[in-house]
């Protein structure tokens, strides 16, 4: 079954999919683990007010994550190691232009690659907003609602975890999803950052096979 691949066309996809997320967020519970337990960690009392961005971190056991990247870059034209590197730079172009880098964010992450979370708050504008989930709330629950649930998801187009938070924010009505990006030179001063594919990319077969 997790190789098969819908027929239908693209928008039809989508929206089955959508239905499908929608029905599932109507249901959940609290038991065994609260799924508000990861933002309950990193905010506690003030979790109803805040405005915060996700980072989600999958270093994908790193020479297959890399080569898995390549796909994705072939695909869609976002940059082949970006969303596996999430180097400051790289989350300051899209934080920066909506304003959000003057807000929380949120470092989830599989673990295996500490130089991120240590490069991320090293950084002179990211480090003093930024905080890494705690291993006391960090589970897939928690991190999935933290991560759905925020104003802003930096995701890994490569991992199928990132895929589903984007599909369950859009689901939802969430923009400012961010997956699918790379370097171009707009003829002007320096090359820029920008989005190389829309959200309808994470549900395109042609760029992510069976994990769409």
């Amino acid at each position: 079954l997790f190789n098969y691949q819908s027929e239908v066309p693209l928008d039809e996809y989508i929206a089955s999919q959508s239905r499908f997320i929608q029905m599932l967020f109507r249901h959940y519970n609290t038991a065994p683990e609260d799924m508000c337990s990861g933002i309950n960690a990193i905010f506690g009392e003030e979790r109803s007010n805040v405005r915060y961005s996700v980072i989600h971190n999958r270093h994908l056991e790193g020479a297959p994550g890399i080569r898995l990247m390549q796909r994705m870059s072939r695909g869609s034209g976002c940059h082949p190691t970006a969303a596996l590197e999430m180097h400051p730079e790289y989350i300051k172009s899209i934080l920066g232009p909506i304003g959000m880098l003057n807000h929380p964010i949120v470092l989830i992450t599989d673990g295996q690659d500490p130089a991120v979370a240590q490069r991320l708050l090293e950084d002179p504008e990211i480090g003093p907003m930024l905080s890494v989930m705690p291993q006391s709330a960090s589970w897939i629950g928690g991190d999935l609602t933290a991560a759905i649930m925020s104003d802003v998801f930096i995701g890994n187009p490569a991992s199928s975890f990132s895929g589903f938070i984007a599909k369950a924010r859009i689901a939802m009505g969430f923009g400012n999803n961010h997956l699918f990006r790379a370097k171009v030179s707009t003829g002007v001063g320096k090359p820029e950052w920008v989005s190389t594919c829309g959200d309808a990319c994470i549900y395109d077969k042609n760029i992510l096979g069976n994990m769409s």
